[in-house]
């Protein structure tokens, strides 16, 4: 059943593209609106700024609250530091999947790796649950899930440590230790990268033990820094997270056009 469910949305999806890319006006339109809708990075920024700003208008409600709306774990135990590293480690495992991987697959690969990425991405998060509900019907979308997530991962904790090194080279000294220490422990073979080069960036210890539902989940410690995260370590975060973002479009651009370069001498 898992895997006639994935087979089904990819005949779909590839039947969309395919008419997409015909030719026609209407198709074009498409084609743009589908381009542009893969790249979750200015949601995901605005997101997390929500709760930042939650903590430091509302308190610890309202940065519960606001940090419901993109974790899945049970915000009802979280303090004020716990509210914070949530934030902040959705902010580092979003980044990867939801911003490097769609570019990545669409500069591979054009609209429709784009697409088809998009598709697995959503399964994954629909129905590739780690639950007795969700054990045998989804275990095809939650398996290619980590595997096409697996260049974008580590793609991302390069952009984040990149990006710390703007602030400095022991900023990126440190996000570096704790990718090639920590990473490999995280309980997923992607969220562990981006998680553990954030947490070194910004001297924090990220992810650890923690509730789904009634459910703790007992994961590795990512970083060797303070728990005790605050708003502004979101907002520090957030910096971090926009020039990784930055680093990722010129490094992008300059390879797609290297590559059209390269292709046109050969012709």
């Amino acid at each position: 059943m898992s895997l006639l469910l994935w087979l089904a949305a990819a005949a779909i999806v590839s039947g969309a593209v395919a008419w997409a890319c015909a030719g026609s006006p209407v198709g074009y339109v498409v084609l743009a609106l589908l381009a542009a809708s893969l790249p979750a990075q200015r949601s995901l920024h605005d997101h997390v700024k929500a709760v930042a700003e939650a903590l430091e208008s509302g308190g610890l409600a309202a940065g519960r609250e606001a940090v419901g709306k993109i974790v899945g774990r049970r915000t009802s135990v979280l303090d004020e530091a716990g509210v914070a590293r949530a934030a902040i480690e959705s902010l580092a495992e979003n980044f990867s999947d939801g911003v490097v991987a769609p570019a990545v697959w669409l500069a591979a690969f054009s609209l429709p790796g784009g697409v088809l990425y998009k598709t697995i991405n959503t399964a994954d998060s629909m129905v590739g649950h780690r639950t007795t509900r969700y054990a045998a019907f989804g275990w095809a979308s939650a398996r290619l899930d980590d595997l096409v997530n697996l260049p974008a991962s580590r793609l991302a904790a390069l952009w984040l440590i990149l990006a710390a090194r703007l602030d400095g080279a022991a900023p990126a000294a440190a996000a570096l230790r704790c990718v090639f220490r920590d990473a490999a422990r995280h309980r997923s073979p992607n969220a562990g990268w981006p998680e553990a080069a954030m947490a070194g960036a910004l001297g924090l210890k990220l992810a650890g033990p923690r509730f789904y539902g009634e459910t703790l989940v007992e994961d590795a410690f990512m970083g060797e820094g303070r728990r005790e995260a605050k708003a502004a370590d979101i907002r520090r975060a957030l910096g971090l997270y926009r020039r990784a973002a930055a680093i990722q479009f010129f490094s992008l651009a300059v390879a797609t056009t290297a590559l059209a370069a390269c292709g046109s001498l050969t012709q």
